[in-house]
Parts: structure tokens; C-alpha cells; sequence
């Protein structure tokens, strides 16, 4: 078994959206002989490019991108098929000697890979109908009073408005007829073999919301609407989870004659916040995170935070960088293209 003072680097990158992850993490990759690795439930799907903010070729400035466009819309999106496919990845890296650089938008996806997830049983369509059905004929609540009965522990981390969640921890309770807290806490199977540096992004709140609502409005201008429109024309199943992301189901209302663009953007830009919001909330319960206040964008807490992690013993192979930037200019065909 190696030391782990011998082991290589993994650094993950957290924070809100519109935080600046992406544009840290390509600077990051660009000093460290590192690659991006996305980590975020959205961006693994074809075809949702704009809305999901990944960076454009330009923007990637030849650093390869894994993790991103790997799904088809009718394709479901799980925690734990997020660590199958990422553990791969990261093979890959050790072995060709490259850190790995996540950008982590969905904080559960980054919990599974680095500490594993347990051992529970498949959905099951028939009960999730039955407990659905369940709450046509009594007052609201009635899902969380279930759970509460069931896993008061569970219950406790779950808003009762959180149908989606209270579902499935139900579900998993009846089905192993044990209380899901106690599921999760056996089993597990953490990632091993790496040294992982955790560092946040958390920019003033206010500030965050004035680039949130103008990153809307650049969205929009780049052409969202036409990308939701094209979508939409390649008769793709409008129930799959993509077309219920953030910005995506008002804009197909948009489209539908339901909505004025106005409102859309509104209430996309309402939408955001709130998700924003829930992020830092999770965010701020990850263990080991070393917090920096501002963007990812900015030069001085890019360079701050080269610091901190050259200073924990993150360091460019000699000659690595040199001989990154020639092979890029030589090579321009190779810009931008993600790792499938």
C-alpha cells in the first residue's frame, strides 16, 4: 500500500453556479499539467449546452473536458452511475500522470465518488406510484409524517415539500425493511489511491446575483432559445430530465406560447438564485473545503489559490507546462473536444 504522502492529486473545485469553477479549473489545468473533470448532473447530456454553461471551445483552451456530453437525454443521471464512469477517468489520469480537476456543480455526485454509496436496492415504479397515488387523499405533509415514522433521522434532513426525496427514502425503507440512515451508513466503498484538496468558491451574495442575472441575459443573447428550439424540432422525448432544468422548461414554455420572454427570464434568473442558494447550503457542510470569497475568474484568487495548493505540494512535472503549450500550438485541431 503506498504512503499517502506518495500518492498523486486531486483537486476539486465547489461553489455556486455562476462562481466561476469552470474558468478556475481550466487556469488550474493549464499551470498544474491537469485535465478538467466535470462533475455536475447536468452537463453529462448531449445536446444541453448553453443553459448548462459548459464552456465553449475557446473557453476550454485545449484542456480535454471529461465527464461532459456522455448521456442521451432519455438517459438517466444518477449519483452512482456518475462514480462508474468517473472512476475510469481517473485511471486514465493516474496513469497517463495528470491531476485531475474537478469542477463540481452537484455536490452528491462528488459525495459518491469520493466516499462511495451503499448498498440499496433498484426504484421500484409500481410502489413510487402507490405512495404517490397516497397523497391525492390526505393533507399535505403526509409523505414526510410517513418517513418520520419510518426514519426519523431521515426525515430530519428532508423538507417536506421534497416529494422527489421522501419517495425514494421510503421506498428504500420498505424495500430493505430497515431505515435508509442506517442503509447509508453501511456499505460504502470510498475512493482510495489519491490525495484530494477541496477548495470553494464563495463570492458575495449580492455580487453573485448581479452575475447570475447577467449571465442569463448572455445566455440568451448567445442563442438559448434556438438551441431549445432545435431540440424541440429533433422530436426528442420532452419528458426526459434535461428538458427540466433550469431555464430550459421556461424557455420551451416560451416556445409554446406560454410565457413571455420577459417573464422567462425572470424566472429563470428567480430559479437560479434559489439554486444557488441550496448549493452553498450543501457546499458548506463538505468536509475539508478550503474557502476563498470571490470568483474564479479573478487573477488575484486564482493566484491565491495556486498558492495554496502548490503550498499543500501540487507542483508542475518540470518541462510538463513548456512542452503542454507548444503541442497545443502545433496542434489547434485538438482544441476543445471532450472526453466521451
Amino acid at each position: 500500500m503506498k504512503r499517502k504522502n506518495s500518492l498523486p492529486f486531486l483537486v476539486a473545485i465547489v461553489g455556486p453556479t455562476a462562481s466561476g469553477k469552470s474558468a478556475l479549473g481550466i487556469w488550474l489545468a493549464e499551470r498544474l499539467a491537469g485535465e478538467v473533470v466535470a462533475c455536475d448532473s447536468t452537463q453529462l447530456y448531449r445536446g444541453f449546452d448553453i443553459g448548462t454553461a459548459k464552456p465553449s471551445a475557446a473557453e476550454r483552451r485545449g484542456v480535454l473536458h471529461h465527464l461532459i456530453d456522455v448521456l442521451d437525454p432519455g438517459e438517466a443521471a444518477t449519483a452512482g452511475g456518475y462514480r462508474q464512469l468517473a472512476l475510469p477517468v481517473l485511471e486514465d489520469l493516474r496513469r497517463r500522470k495528470r491531476l485531475p480537476v474537478l469542477t463540481v456543480g452537484t455536490g452528491l455526485y462528488l459525495r459518491a465518488l469520493l466516499e462511495g454509496l451503499a448498498e440499496v436496492p433498484q426504484r421500484s415504479e409500481e410502489l413510487r406510484e402507490r405512495l404517490r397515488a397516497t397523497t391525492a387523499g390526505h393533507a399535505p405533509g403526509h409523505l414526510h409524517r410517513v418517513l418520520r415514522r419510518l426514519d426519523p433521522e431521515a426525515a430530519r434532513k428532508i423538507a417536506p415539500a421534497d416529494e422527489q426525496k421522501l419517495i425514494r427514502a421510503i421506498e428504500v425503507c420498505l424495500l430493505t425493511r430497515k431505515p435508509i440512515s442506517e442503509a447509508h451508513r453501511a456499505g460504502r466503498d470510498p475512493l482510495e489511491g489519491w490525495r484530494v484538496l477541496k477548495v470553494g468558491l464563495m463570492p458575495p451574495r449580492e455580487a453573485l446575483y448581479k452575475r447570475i442575472h447577467a449571465r442569463t441575459s448572455a445566455m440568451l443573447e448567445r442563442g438559448w432559445m434556438s438551441e431549445v428550439q432545435v431540440l424541440l424540432k429533433e422530436k426528442r422525448n420532452e419528458a426526459a430530465k434535461p428538458f427540466d432544468f433550469i431555464g430550459y422548461r421556461e424557455l420551451r414554455a416560451v416556445l409554446r406560447n406560454e410565457m413571455p420572454l420577459e417573464q422567462a427570464r425572470e424566472a429563470i434568473q428567480q430559479a437560479t438564485r434559489r439554486y444557488a442558494k441550496r448549493q452553498i447550503t450543501w457546499f458548506r457542510k463538505e468536509a475539508r473545503v478550503q474557502w476563498f470569497t470571490g470568483f474564479g475568474d479573478n487573477p488575484e484568487l486564482q493566484n491565491s489559490i495556486l498558492g495554496h495548493l502548490r503550498a499543500h505540494g501540487v507542483a508542475t512535472p518540470r518541462g510538463r507546462r513548456e512542452k503542454r503549450i507548444i503541442g497545443r500550438v502545433a496542434s489547434p485541431s485538438g482544441m476543445g473536444k471532450s472526453a466521451r
